[in-house]
C-alpha cells in the first residue's frame, strides 16, 4: 500500500506539490497524469525518497520513507523515465548486483533471472555489456531488475517509452500479473491510451495540485465529459 498524506514541496517561493493526499491500495495499478511541470516527478521523487518533503509524508506498507526508509526500501521498486545501468558489467551482471543488494540469495536469484529472461526476451543480449544496448534493451533489463525480488511496491515512470508494440504487451501483461499477487503499482505516463487500458483509478495533477481523482468514469465526470480521457485530461489541466 502507498498512502501519500498532506505532501508538499516547496522550492523558494515555488510550490511544486500543494498538499498531495492519496492511496494506493494493494493489487491496484494507480495511474498519475499531470502536463509538464505539474509536479509528477517532484512526487515521485518523494514517494521513492529521493527527495525530502517540505511538509507531509509517504508511508509504503505501514513503513515511513523518511523515518524508516531501509525497510520502506526493501519493500519498492522504482523504474525511472530513463534506465540506468553499470554500463561495463552485462545484463545478468547487474541483475545478480541488484538482486544481492536486495537480499534475494543466489540460487533465487539465478532462478528469477532465468524467469525474467524468458518473458522479457532478453537472452540475445543479457551477457553482453549494458553500454551496448540500444533504449529498449535497456528499459527491458531496468524493468526485469525492479520485479527481481518481488517488491510489494512498484513505482514506475514512463514504463513503454522505447519498447517495440510485443514488449509493451509484456510489460502491461506483467503489471496486471503483479497487481493480481497484491502489489500496489503507482505509474506515471504521458501516454494516456495506456492509462485507459490500464488503470483501475488515475489522478490528475496540475499546479501541484489534485484536480481529479477516481476511476475512469469519475474523472470523465468531474471533467463533464463522456468521451476519452484525453478530452477530459485537456479540460482539467487547461489554463
Amino acid at each position: 500500500m502507498i498512502e501519500i498524506r498532506n505532501l508538499t514541496k516547496r522550492f523558494g517561493q515555488t510550490v511544486a506539490v500543494d498538499r498531495l493526499s492519496l492511496t494506493v491500495e494493494p493489487g491496484e495499478l494507480f495511474v498519475f497524469l499531470g502536463p509538464n511541470g505539474a509536479g509528477k516527478t517532484t512526487t515521485i521523487k518523494m514517494i521513492t525518497g529521493l527527495l525530502r518533503p517540505t511538509e507531509g509524508e509517504v508511508v509504503l506498507c505501514g513503513h515511513d520513507v523518511q523515518t524508516d526508509y531501509m525497510a520502506a526500501k526493501s519493500l519498492l521498486s522504482y523504474v525511472p523515465d530513463q534506465p540506468f545501468l553499470y554500463e561495463k558489467l552485462t545484463g545478468r551482471e547487474f541483475l545478480h548486483f541488484v538482486g544481492s543488494m536486495y537480499g534475494v540469495g543466489k540460487q533465487r536469484r539465478r532462478g528469477r533471472i532465468g524467469e525474467l529472461t524468458e518473458r522479457f526476451e532478453m537472452g540475445g543480449f543479457l551477457d553482453q555489456p549494458g553500454e551496448t544496448y540500444s533504449h529498449g534493451m535497456k528499459q527491458r533489463l531496468v524493468i526485469s531488475a525492479a520485479l527481481l525480488h518481488e517488491p510489494r511496491v512498484i513505482v514506475i515512470d514512463e514504463p513503454m517509452v522505447g519498447l517495440d508494440p510485443k514488449g509493451a504487451n509484456t510489460l502491461k501483461r506483467t503489471l496486471k500479473e503483479e497487481t493480481e499477487r497484491g502489489v500496489a503499482i503507482f505509474m506515471s505516463t504521458h501516454t494516456l491510451a495506456v492509462a485507459e487500458e490500464t488503470a483501475e483509478r488515475v489522478g490528475i495533477i496540475r499546479k501541484g495540485a489534485l484536480v481529479a481523482l477516481g476511476t475512469l468514469a469519475q474523472v470523465y465526470e468531474s471533467a463533464q465529459t463522456d468521451q476519452r480521457l484525453e478530452e477530459a485530461f485537456l479540460r482539467l489541466t487547461e489554463e
